[in-house]
């Protein structure tokens, strides 16, 4: 096999979740380059049609299926559309999440709730989902749980998003556990920690600590616009078939110092 068919993705299907937007989105670009068939979902539908109308001028196969991750009972319609249209799944990206700053000791109930509901509950339900109608089934199948500097480490200079580096922690050990666990169905599961890019969900934050982000990673930037395709691409495929139940950062250095 050359190295470039490696990382082919011609004849699968990968469901990207959060995938209307942002980093959700650059993965899907990336995915549909190396040949790979979309699904995307996400809440609002006027974002997800946008990302169709993106994708389609670039000649990729697209599906879009509305669902809110924090609402657990849109999460089996989903990926059931998903297979109904596509008839299986190779790649899930676990790309949706949320977040809430506010003092710990002040920290709502409900904010805490709808961050671990969205971030961790919601990707568990997807996976179990793709998992048992999908990939266990077919014997085979790469799943990637996006997590966050965030997860690995404490504190992020003045952020104060307890419930988001909480829930991004537990991805991280549900990575390992599921990788540990689903191995013998020939399904892989590894994570990305991305450091900070510029998106939407970022944006508040950027506002305020830019410069001190920036300062704290020794490539001396924030990510790009296609700084998270190669990762993506790479544990999607069969250049990673011998890499499970790891955690590859993409944060321009931040957690190595």
């Amino acid at each position: 096999m050359t190295a470039n068919k490696l990382f082919d993705l011609s004849g699968r299907v990968a469901l990207i979740t959060g995938g209307s937007r942002g980093l959700g989105l650059q993965i899907a670009k990336g995915y549909g380059a190396q040949g790979a068939k979309l699904a995307l979902t996400a809440r609002k539908s006027s974002e997800l049609e946008q990302a169709r109308a993106e994708l389609a001028t670039l000649g990729f196969d697209v599906v879009i299926v509305e669902s809110d991750l924090a609402k657990p009972e849109t999460i089996e319609p989903m990926v059931d559309a998903v297979l109904k249209h596509f008839g299986k799944i190779n790649i899930l990206m676990n790309n949706a999440g949320a977040s809430w700053g506010a003092p710990a000791e002040t920290y709502p109930l409900e904010a805490w709730n709808k961050i671990i509901a969205t971030n961790l509950t919601g990707s568990w339900l997807v996976t179990q989902q793709v998992g048992a109608k999908s990939m266990i089934p077919n014997r085979c199948g790469s799943i990637i749980n996006v997590t966050s500097v965030a997860g690995l480490r404490g504190q992020l200079g003045p952020m104060q998003t307890l419930a988001y580096n909480t829930s991004k922690g537990g991805l991280v050990n549900m990575t390992r556990a599921l990788a540990a666990e689903w191995a013998k169905y020939g399904i892989r599961v590894n994570a990305l920690a991305p450091g900070f890019f510029p998106s939407k969900m970022s944006a508040g934050v950027l506002q305020v600590i830019e410069t001190q982000i920036i300062a704290m990673t020794p490539l001396g930037r924030l990510g790009g616009e296609e700084d998270l395709m190669g990762p993506a691409i790479f544990l999607a495929s069969d250049a990673a078939s011998y890499v499970t139940g790891q955690v590859l950062s993409v944060d321009g250095g931040m957690t190595a110092v």
